[in-house]
């Protein structure tokens, strides 16, 4: 029973990888632009978090400075 059931595991997961990779070549899907752009926010979220802090909580404001 458990060589069947790891069977069914191991074909299944193959079926689930043909599915994505189908999904990420497939010439109509636009995933190049969906990861850039997913990409692109994060550098912006990143550098706004580590650029120049100004606000009241940095200067001191919160900590009692």
């Amino acid at each position: 029973m458990n060589d069947i059931m790891k069977d069914l595991t191991g074909i299944a997961m193959a079926i689930v990888g043909v599915a994505i990779l189908f999904t990420l070549v497939n010439p109509r899907n636009k995933t190049s632009q969906v990861i850039g752009a997913a990409t692109g926010g994060f550098a912006t979220m990143l550098g706004a978090a580590m650029g120049n802090q100004t606000n009241s909580y940095a200067s001191g404001g919160f900590f009692g400075g």
